[in-house]
C-alpha cells in the first residue's frame, strides 16, 4: 500500500517514534508499504523552521534529505491534479492551514491514505490511518 506521511508523522518518525501510535508504527514499518513525503511537507517544515515554530538541530533541508534517504521515503511533487481536488474538499471555515488542505488534496488525487493523528485532516473525509 502507498502511504502519504503527514508532516508531523514524518518528524516524529525520524526524531521521536514513541509519539507514533501502535498502528502508525506497524504501517510505517511494514515492508509491503511504500511511504511518501510530499514537497508540501518539505515546504511546511522550512517555513515553520524559518519562523521559529519548528526547532531542529540543523537546517531542515539537510535533515529532510538525509532522513528521506535513510528511511527509503519517496518524494511526491505537487501536481495540477492535486490542486484541482480543492473543489472536492469540505469547506471547514475554522481550519485555514494550506499545508493540511494540500496534503488532503494529494491524498484524494493519488488515492493514498494519510498517516496522521491530525483531526483537521481527518475532517476532510480523506482516508487516514493512525
Amino acid at each position: 500500500m502507498n502511504i502519504l506521511l503527514d508532516t508531523s508523522t514524518f518528524i516524529w518518525t525520524i526524531s521521536n517514534p514513541d509519539r507514533l501510535s501502535k498502528k502508525a508504527k506497524e504501517v510505517y514499518l511494514d515492508e509491503d508499504n511504500a511511504c511518501f513525503l510530499s514537497v508540501v511537507s518539505t515546504w511546511e517544515m522550512i517555513v515553520k523552521f524559518n519562523f521559529g515554530k519548528l526547532p531542529l538541530p540543523e537546517q531542515p533541508e539537510k535533515i529532510i534529505t538525509s532522513q528521506v534517504a535513510q528511511h527509503s521515503i519517496q518524494i511526491i511533487s505537487l501536481e495540477m491534479n492535486d490542486i484541482l481536488q480543492l473543489s472536492k474538499l469540505h469547506n471547514i471555515k475554522s481550519h485555514k492551514d494550506p499545508f493540511d488542505r494540500m496534503l488532503a488534496c494529494q491524498s484524494l488525487a493519488r488515492k493514498m491514505p494519510i498517516l496522521t493523528p491530525d483531526p483537521w485532516i481527518k475532517a476532510y473525509e480523506v482516508k487516514t490511518i493512525w
